[in-house]
């Protein structure tokens, strides 16, 4: 956790993503005994969130990307959606499957097809022996590039020399599910997806209803990729950020202020300086990069006009020419069959002042307290071929934390959580979320140069849609991870007596019914896959 002083004693992290499928649940009486310490090889990476769920009808299946990524080279190859399959999809699943070994760091990677990002993702930290892991993800709505042949590019980005051996091996599949006898084809998907080149936009002159998804994600190996822990320049630390840790991805259509998000604290498979925590559970998102939505429909008669508009996403609380932030944009579009053009107006933008306020006092330990937020209205409507439609949206951020070091950043220790409340409401119907993530944790160097890190991270949700007053459907995620691991610094690995406990417990519940896993592995090896619905 400590930038420049704990954290370099293992190096640079990136990014990670997807869901990684389930292994058979393990029973009480099956559980391996954990070895007193790590060895050279452990349990391959496993979350506990559930698998994509596929309507059991006919499939296809095309390799997307098949490559060996050992440096900044990116693989390119061309795409083809499946003859045998048509177009009346129910669901498409994108599946990783990798293999590592020897020393590696966890490394960045994307995956565009047509130049729609569709994956974000990282890999695992490998075992001297090797490791594989897959990613699983739902990429039905991106139908309408998928749809016709496209050109694909992918890359993660490595690094192979003496000391990191390992080369990252990896294959992409698409499977598609068609649509048959009473099962319909995906509802909901966007009638066009649009990569945001640059800084400017032109959409159907009869687009009815925007999105825009954001995969905002602090990397680089820099402060911003700790951007959570950074203090202002006046304070005694390592990670300096002018106006502290707070951050807020922005969007904006003209220049005029059009979405507010809190981004999420990713920890990749390195991160806390210590990648004993990560090696069979990664922490929430890991493996999962999702992307910030933003509902921008009450824009839409403003974008309908015909004419490039200026759409850029930023983010706020980066200091002045600072570097380390990707935000890589889609905009998802519905069309009106009905309407050559749909007409509109914004009537309502009403943006509240940005809170941030970090006040550090001097002492031992020191201590920053971090409190700010913001908050966004607008409102606008749409003249359809089915009547008018207006679309109103509420997103409140706030973000609260205290961090405290000792001398030398020994100890280091943050509390923190953000919340990202969003309410929109369109026509008759109104979706509410709640968004709250946490992180609670602290590293530090002890006696015979022991680096003990423990950590908890949370990552919950409560979504509720409300017609005319009626619940239709509703949903509540919990999915929280906490680890405990120490090593000894400055040792061949063979020296280190690392050991390190790990837990996830991934729980959804809600009206299309209940998900709920439990994982632990101690010393690499998976000792519980507890199942409870």
């Amino acid at each position: 956790m400590r930038q420049r002083k704990i954290m370099s004693v293992i190096g640079g992290l990136s990014l990670a993503a997807g869901l990684l499928l389930a292994a058979p649940a393990a029973h009480a009486d099956e559980a391996p005994t954990p070895p007193a310490e790590f060895g050279t090889d452990w349990h391959d990476p496993i979350t506990a969130a559930p698998p994509v769920a596929t309507p059991g009808t006919r499939s296809c299946e095309v390799t997307l990307a098949e490559a060996a990524f050992r440096d900044f080279t990116p693989y390119k190859g061309s795409y083809t959606p499946p003859k045998e399959c048509g177009t009346r999809w129910n669901k498409v699943v994108l599946r990783l499957e990798g293999k590592v070994k020897g020393r590696q760091y966890d490394r960045l990677g994307h995956l565009a097809v047509g130049g729609v990002e569709i994956l974000r993702t990282s890999t695992p930290e490998p075992s001297p022996d090797g490791i594989t892991w897959s990613v699983e993800k739902d990429v039905t709505r991106y139908r309408d590039t998928l749809s016709r042949p496209q050109p694909v590019e992918m890359l993660i980005g490595n690094v192979v020399d003496e000391t990191y051996t390992g080369v990252l091996d990896v294959r992409v599949t698409l499977t598609f599910h068609t649509a048959q006898g009473r099962v319909r084809p995906a509802a909901g998907t966007p009638d066009r997806v649009l990569p945001l080149t640059g800084a400017t936009l032109t959409t159907p002159r009869n687009t009815e209803r925007i999105l825009a998804e954001v995969y905002a994600t602090g990397s680089g190996g820099g402060c911003e990729e700790f951007w959570y822990l950074t203090v202002p320049d006046d304070a005694p630390y390592s990670c300096k950020a002018t106006d502290g840790p707070y951050r807020e991805v922005r969007i904006s259509v003209d220049g005029r202020l059009a979405g507010i998000a809190a981004p999420f604290p990713h920890v990749w498979t390195g991160g806390w300086s210590n990648p004993f925590l990560w090696y069979v559970t990664p922490a929430p998102r890991a493996f999962d990069v999702r992307p910030i939505v933003y509902d921008l429909t009450p824009f839409a008669g403003v974008l309908n006009d015909g004419r490039a508009h200026r759409v850029e996403v930023s983010v706020a609380g980066v200091p002045t020419g600072g570097t380390g932030w990707s935000v890589p944009t889609n905009v998802l579009l519905w069309q009106d069959e009905g309407r050559a053009v749909v007409t509109g107006a914004l009537d309502r933008h009403e943006a509240g002042t940005p809170r941030n306020s970090s006040v550090h006092t001097a002492g031992s330990p020191d201590v920053l307290e971090t409190a700010g937020g913001h908050t966004l209205t607008v409102a606008g409507h749409v003249d359809t071929s089915h009547g008018r439609v207006a679309t109103t949206v509420t997103r409140t951020v706030d973000h609260r934390s205290t961090h405290r070091w000792g001398a030398d950043e020994n100890p280091d220790a943050l509390s923190a959580y953000w919340t990202d409340d969003e309410t929109v409401t369109a026509g008759r119907t109104t979706t509410r979320t709640h968004r709250r993530y946490t992180m609670d944790g602290e590293i530090g160097i002890g006696a015979g140069d022991r680096l003990r890190t423990v950590l908890t991270l949370g990552d919950r949700a409560d979504v509720t849609v409300v017609r005319d007053g009626r619940r239709l459907s509703w949903s509540r995620l919990d999915d929280t991870s906490t680890g405990d691991a120490s090593f000894t610094l400055g040792v061949p690995r063979e020296q280190r007596h690392a050991i390190g406990t790990s837990t996830e417990r991934y729980r959804l519940y809600g009206s299309d019914g209940c998900y709920d896993r439990a994982l632990k592995s101690v010393q690499g090896t998976l000792v519980e896959d507890l199942r409870r619905c």
